[in-house]
């Protein structure tokens, strides 16, 4: 998990990004924190000393459970607010993040559209969502039930067999 999003599908969301000429930046350290909530301005003001780019309530959950599967994952952030410790914006509120989400949605499907059109051409043969499960399993082969593995098989099965 040292590098849990994937350099291909990032490289086809940059190449959707651009054709659509959406204004973005590639890279940064993205800080989850429980929500739904808003940080204090002392939250903040840390998170900002710390070097974050972007807070958020999700990604690093989902960016676990996409490695386990084997499934490429990146993120495509998209900014709602400015948070409380920007003296030259309005305070957050509810209704200026709903309306800034529901534009972004607009641009995150057309970005979606176009990277479904060519994401395989980025497909990065040393990405570690390829393989990792090769060596994550720890349970030893002779305890894989018939039962476990049909379980599993939709998100472990080229490693579980038949």
């Amino acid at each position: 998990m040292a590098k849990p999003t994937s350099p291909g599908l990032m490289k086809a969301c940059d190449t959707a990004l651009k054709k659509l000429d959406l204004k973005y930046k590639t890279g940064g350290t993205y800080l989850v924190m429980e929500g739904p909530q808003f940080s204090s301005l002392a939250e903040s003001n840390l998170y900002r000393s710390w070097g974050c780019d972007v807070i958020g309530m999700t990604n690093m959950p989902e960016a676990k459970l996409a490695r386990e599967a084997e499934i490429r994952y990146t993120t495509v952030a998209m900014v709602t607010d400015y948070d409380c410790w920007h003296e030259d914006h309005d305070d957050v509120s509810v209704e200026q993040v709903i309306k800034t989400l529901v534009g972004n949605a607009e641009k995150a499907k057309k970005m979606i559209v176009e990277v479904v059109k060519n994401f395989e051409e980025f497909i990065d043969p040393k990405d570690p969502a390829n393989n990792c499960l090769d060596t994550a399993l720890i349970t030893d082969r002779s305890h894989w039930t018939d039962e476990t593995k049909k379980k599993l098989k939709n998100i472990a099965g080229r490693v579980l067999g038949n």
